[in-house]
């Protein structure tokens, strides 16, 4: 990226909050008079709507001379163009000077911290950074101690349906209440 590019960049996000500033809220023509019409933006489309027509005293409608400069459109407040990245591959066709990484939402954790070291050893923007502990790999003597526990698990569950078999010789029957034979 060149030097002017980046000024023009900058001037274009300049230009595009003072805009927005000046901007008014466009709400939905008689929103305010109907509780059913939510105020979301809708162009009227009646023959003889005031708003349309440009009516004194009405709200203004929406139009193109609102809109910011061109080169601003589409950037991040950073200044960059956003890109959307789903895995490691789509790394490569992201330009670390002009674009920033965005990370899906769908991406794993696992995924997402391959795509976070990537990108930071090319050292690139990434707009949704949160940090995920890198995956951990299973070390062979780990395996063992796991199987470890699950074979005395096992026992301990064999050995508690003989000790509830005890309890419930032990335990006297209920009287029943409700209806008995005789009724």
């Amino acid at each position: 990226m060149t030097e002017t590019e980046k000024i023009t960049r900058e001037k274009a996000l300049r230009i595009r909050e003072r805009v927005k500033k000046n901007k008014p809220k466009f709400v939905r023509p008689e929103s305010w008079r109907y509780v059913r019409l939510k105020e979301t933006w809708r162009h009227p489309r009646g023959l003889d709507h005031k708003v349309r027509l440009m009516y004194k005293g009405w709200p203004p409608a929406a139009g193109t001379g609102y809109g910011g400069p061109k080169v601003g459109r589409n950037l991040h407040p950073s200044g960059y163009m956003e890109v959307l990245v789903y895995n490691v591959e789509d790394l490569g066709k992201v330009d670390a000077a002009t674009q920033a990484v965005r990370i899906s939402h769908r991406v794993g954790k696992r995924k997402r911290a391959l795509i976070l070291t990537e990108a930071r050893k090319k050292k690139m923007v990434v707009l949704n950074l949160r940090e995920v502990k890198a995956p951990v790999e299973e070390k062979p003597g780990e395996e063992k101690q796991e199987e470890k526990t699950e074979a005395t698990e096992k026992e301990a569950e064999k050995e508690k349906p003989a000790e509830t078999e005890k309890k419930k010789e032990e335990e006297k029957p209920k009287k029943r209440r409700g209806r008995t034979e005789e009724q």
